[in-house]
């Protein structure tokens, strides 16, 4: 079985990863310190935004590019396309997987049953 999903994991790869870095927002934690001296977690709804915009939000970000990487090439990359669609293009991408494993494991459990 792992051959077969090393083998498809790099397909959905290619649509998971864009929909992580430039559509799906997440929260970015602020730290406070309660009255017991305690360091608590807060996750304010100022704070959520898509790890590529906190990337640009980061003080000197540039220097965390790789080289020849720009922040306009970022932007038009998450620009393309809504997040609605990327979403949709993820699910889709995820289906497909599924469906191509399913009918490889049914397609070889029937072949070993036969050589019984």
């Amino acid at each position: 079985m792992r051959e077969y999903t090393r083998h498809y994991a790099g397909g959905l790869q290619s649509d998971l990863s864009p929909y992580l870095d430039f559509h799906r927002p997440c929260f970015f934690p602020i730290e406070v310190i309660d009255a017991k001296g305690r360091i608590r977690k807060r996750y304010p709804c100022e704070r959520m935004m898509t790890p590529c915009d906190k990337l640009k939000s980061l003080p000197e970000a540039e220097q965390y590019l790789k080289t020849g990487v720009a922040f306009e090439q970022l932007g038009a990359i998450a620009y393309a396309i809504s997040d609605n669609d990327a979403a949709h293009h993820l699910n889709q991408a995820r289906a497909e997987l599924f469906m191509s494993l399913l009918s490889i494991i049914l397609g070889s459990s029937k072949k070993s049953v036969g050589n019984f």
